[in-house]
């Protein structure tokens, strides 16, 4: 019965790693950036007008996928620079982060500080004035 529990300590990792291989697969092929493509629209942004804090990931995915950094970054930054940590706690999840890193653990496995990042990075986002302006799509 152990076998199992080992095994379920990897779920994260290899959850990520089949949604990055996806993403891939998809993205690759389909740009989001076109008129009439089959990817989905942001349903807050459809209903209410404002960025959410995930509005731009399809098209910051789709510029990483083809190595396009500054895009990514213009789409959504805050997927970009939270992909480093997440990868961290995940590796942390399955028992494969060296130990030199583990201190980075005790600073992003702290769930307060990413819902005050992502609520203040939402409420950013649509303030229309500079420099708040650049964290809008595109």
């Amino acid at each position: 019965m152990k076998f199992p529990q080992r095994l379920f300590r990897y779920a994260p990792l290899a959850a990520m790693a089949s949604v990055g291989l996806g993403a891939v697969a998809i993205l690759g092929r389909i740009d989001p950036n076109q008129p009439g493509n089959p990817l989905p629209p942001c349903p807050f942004y459809a209903l209410t007008g404002l960025w959410c804090p995930g509005c731009g990931s399809t098209r910051c995915l789709h510029a990483l996928v083809h190595f396009d950094l500054a895009q990514a970054m213009a789409m959504n930054p805050l997927l970009v620079l939270s992909m480093a940590p997440m990868l961290v706690m995940a590796l942390h999840g399955a028992g494969l982060l060296p130990a030199q890193l583990q201190p980075l653990v005790r600073l992003f496995a702290r769930p307060m500080a990413w819902m005050v990042a992502i609520v203040a990075y939402w409420v950013a986002r649509n303030l229309p004035w500079y420099p708040f302006n650049w964290l809008a799509p595109g």
